[in-house]
């Protein structure tokens, strides 16, 4: 009976440590990922790769640099054209620039104006000041100034121009091989059709950096006030008499040589119609004599 009440107490220890083990192995093992996540070296780890991975997000994509054909238009009011654009000639050395256009206007009235359309050509970067220089010169009427990206369009002829050469060169390659006649004379046909190619697009390129490099200017001046042509000197006033007299002079001695042409051409004519003339006169003075004449004899 003793030993029957002994029995059921070792069990219930026994039970209790069991369930003991069971929940202390449980919380173990839930606190070891825990351990593991928060451990330095691993959180180290992670920091580095979400840092490499923002910063090669953030990291700026390099891009090209805008390759820009800028074009620039300025109208001026002056008080002398032609002072102005000895002015502007001037400026245009001082910029190392060009003059490759020109069109001026006397004014013919009253109600016109002295005017001057230039065109310039300067290097991009010097763009600005000139235009300041320009301005100097007068009363800014207008100004504008206008850019056009062709970076897309270099990288374009660039891209091609290279895959033409290398095609160039494989079908020099090819050339330098022995064959028939035929396939020379193709691969040659290709290979100029190539080159011509090649030149196009060596020109197009050409143009385009020229024009990025070198910016242009449409410069227009415009005289302040209405103005007549000065007065001219005495001797060019003369002068201009004189030739104006010695063309009146030639004109008429020419006329006068084409009159005598046509009267020597229809002369027998001229003749024909004289001699009808005076005969009809003649014949009219004598009309009222004759008349005279049969009156009195018929009166007798």
């Amino acid at each position: 009976m003793h030993a029957s009440t002994q029995l059921p107490g070792k069990s219930a220890l026994f039970v209790s440590a069991l369930l003991g083990g069971i929940i202390f192995t449980s919380c173990a093992s839930a606190r070891q990922p825990s351990n593991q996540a928060l451990s330095p070296i691993a959180a180290e780890q992670a920091a580095s790769t979400t840092g490499n991975t923002a910063q090669k997000l953030e990291a700026p994509i390099p891009r090209a640099r805008p390759q820009l054909i800028k074009k620039a238009a300025m109208t001026l009011v002056v008080n002398s054209v032609d002072k102005s654009i000895d002015a502007v000639s001037q400026i245009i050395n001082k910029q190392q620039g060009d003059l490759i256009g020109l069109k001026e206007q006397q004014p013919t009235k009253e109600s016109t104006r002295h005017t001057a359309l230039i065109q310039i050509r300067v290097p991009q970067n010097l763009l600005e000041p000139s235009l300041d220089e320009l301005a100097k010169l007068g009363t800014l009427k207008n100004r504008n100034i206008t850019a056009e990206d062709v970076g897309d369009r270099l990288v374009d002829l660039q891209a091609r121009l290279s895959n033409l050469q290398k095609t160039e060169a494989n079908l020099q390659k090819i050339m330098d091989r022995s064959g028939s006649v035929r396939d020379v004379l193709n691969v040659a046909q290709e290979l100029s059709n190539v080159r011509q190619s090649i030149e196009q697009i060596n020109a197009q390129l050409k143009n385009l950096q020229n024009q990025v490099t070198y910016s242009t200017i449409t410069l227009n001046l415009e005289a302040a006030i209405s103005s007549t042509s000065p007065q001219r000197a005495l001797g060019e006033q003369i002068q201009e008499t004189w030739n104006n007299s010695t063309h009146s002079l030639s004109v008429f001695t020419v006329r006068l040589l084409k009159l005598g042409i046509w009267l020597m051409v229809y002369s027998p004519y001229l003749l024909i119609l004289a001699a009808g003339v005076y005969g009809f006169t003649r014949w009219r003075r004598h009309s009222p004599r004759l008349t005279q004449t049969s009156e009195s004899a018929n009166s007798d």
